[in-house]
């Protein structure tokens, strides 16, 4: 029996399995994964050194702590297969987008032990953000076991299921927007005459130190963004624009289409 299994062992998925080595809450041997590429197992178990195979059934059955990790438009598949292997006792954690924990108890028995979670892509690199809701049957301990994992790679929040769609547009995807956001400015940068590599070294770290100041100084973005506008200056000269050009409706509108779309996935399949 191992500690846990990771069906599907893509990005996210090794995010999880790096920030759990990294912690020590489990060795590599306490670890096995899934994936139909051969390629993709080969790169897995070099990079972790856990075991790994392509058969899913054999990972639901031998983890405790079961890790979905793949697709929305292959976990049908994946349900069939292991359906009949998932133990009363094994406690079963999703990623799978649009996935709700209707859809695993239709699929899986209403009385499963699941948790949903919707980590992002900056858990790649440590700065993860996680949002997290349950089943009825899954205790606060258990909560907390995986709460602990998704400290090892970023935050972690309990929110009720019904802001998922939300926790989608502005956790889940909103990495997008701000690389687009952030490659405009370095284009404007090198517009200006900067080299695009020293352009991205800035930008990087004007967005990361607002990041962080933000979050640390637990001020309003607005009294921030006021903090560096002087009278008369160039910053408040270029808010002027954005503002003309409508910047915060075009986010608010792109925002609030991701959750349409998520909306839409999840009573696809409720």
């Amino acid at each position: 029996m191992k500690e846990y299994g990771f069906i599907g062992v893509g990005n996210m998925a090794g995010a999880m399995i790096g920030g759990i080595l990294r912690s020590r809450k489990a060795e590599p041997s306490q670890i096995i994964g899934s994936c139909r590429s051969p390629k993709s197992r080969d790169k897995a178990q070099a990079l972790y050194q856990i075991g790994m195979t392509g058969d899913n059934r054999e990972v639901a059955k031998e983890a405790k702590i079961l890790f979905l990790c793949v697709k929305p438009q292959f976990l049908d598949g994946v349900i069939g297969e292991i359906r009949e292997v998932i133990r009363p006792d094994q406690l079963i954690v999703s990623i799978v987008a649009g996935r709700s924990v209707s859809y695993f108890q239709k699929e899986l028995g209403s009385g499963i032990r699941l948790i949903r979670l919707m980590p992002n892509t900056p858990a790649l690199v440590g700065e993860g953000m996680t949002a997290a809701c349950a089943s009825e049957s899954v205790s606060e301990e258990e909560m907390q076991t995986i709460a602990d994992l998704c400290g090892t790679f970023g935050r972690f929040e309990a929110v009720p299921e019904r802001l998922f769609d939300v926790v989608t547009a502005v956790s889940g995807s909103s990495p997008a927007y701000v690389f687009m956001m952030m490659e405009a400015m370095a284009d404007a940068a090198v517009l200006g005459g900067m080299p695009r590599a020293q352009a991205y070294q800035f930008v990087g770290q004007a967005v990361l130190g607002s990041a962080k100041m933000m979050l640390e100084t637990g001020k309003h973005p607005g009294e921030l963004k006021d903090m560096v506008c002087s009278p008369a200056g160039t910053t408040i000269e270029a808010v002027r624009v954005l503002e003309e050009r409508g910047l915060r409706s075009s986010i608010m509108e792109g925002t609030r289409a991701c959750m349409e779309k998520s909306a839409a996935m999840n009573a696809s399949k409720s």
